[in-house]
This record gives structure tokens, C-alpha cells and sequence, in this order.
């Protein structure tokens, strides 16, 4: 058994994101489901749809549900799939965030939520020239 991880995005993010680490992984190590936000999605739709994703994706680890903004339809449906203690949130998801999950998909449920988010904190850099150093 593993980790399940859903990603609940606006439009394409989530797959662009997932089908990115998986190219530079050489693979996706978890089992994973996307689900898509247009801005017509129908909220009860898109609630039912989450609701049968989180269950096939428990495998009895848990499900990681990464979205991409706190406060929006992603973040505000996936807040809806905490009906057990199987599942966890983490808002913000990027590639630093998404390749560091992937790159532990033998750890259980908490210690890949801590991943995730170091992952997204410690890929956030700011860049300068070399000589304004």
C-alpha cells in the first residue's frame, strides 16, 4: 500500500505540474488523480467527483491532496474531502513541492505532508547577479 495524491488545481496547472515531475522523475511513484476547476465547474459536481477520487486513491495510507490556492474553489473543495483521518491538505502547490512528494513515496501520511511543505518553502529563492552579492 501507499500514499494516494490528488491534485486539485484551476484548469491545467495540476497536470502540467504532474505530468513535469513525473518527466524528471522518469516516473510517478504514487498513485495520482487529478481534478480539474474550470470556472463553470458545478460546485456539488465537482464535490462528488473529489469525494470518489479520494476514495479510490486510499489505499488505507491516506490520501495527499495538494491544490494550488488557499481560499479558492480548489482549496475550498478539498477542504470539503476531510471526512476521515486518511486525508491531508497542503495548499500551494508548485514543482519544488510536487518532485520533493514524489521523491518519498515510501513515507507515511504526516511525514510526506512535512515534505510537501519544505518542498514548496525551500524552492522559493530569490536570484540575484553574482555581483550584487
Amino acid at each position: 500500500m501507499s500514499i494516494g495524491l490528488l491534485i486539485i488545481s484551476h484548469d491545467g496547472i495540476g497536470s502540467t505540474l504532474l505530468e513535469t515531475a513525473s518527466h524528471m522523475l522518469g516516473q510517478c511513484p504514487l498513485k495520482a488523480e487529478l481534478l480539474p476547476a474550470s470556472r463553470d465547474a458545478d460546485p456539488d459536481a465537482f464535490l462528488k467527483k473529489g469525494m470518489e477520487l479520494v476514495a479510490s486513491l486510499d489505499e488505507g495510507d491516506g490520501v495527499l491532496i495538494l491544490t494550488d490556492l488557499y481560499g479558492s474553489t480548489p482549496s475550498n473543495i478539498a477542504k470539503r474531502l476531510l471526512v476521515n483521518d486518511n486525508v491531508r491538505i497542503v495548499t500551494g502547490v508548485s514543482l519544488p513541492m510536487l518532485v520533493r512528494v514524489l521523491n518519498y513515496p515510501h513515507l507515511k501520511l504526516d511525514q510526506l505532508v512535512q515534505k510537501a511543505i519544505s518542498g514548496g518553502r525551500d524552492g522559493v529563492f530569490l536570484v540575484v547577479k553574482e555581483d550584487e552579492r
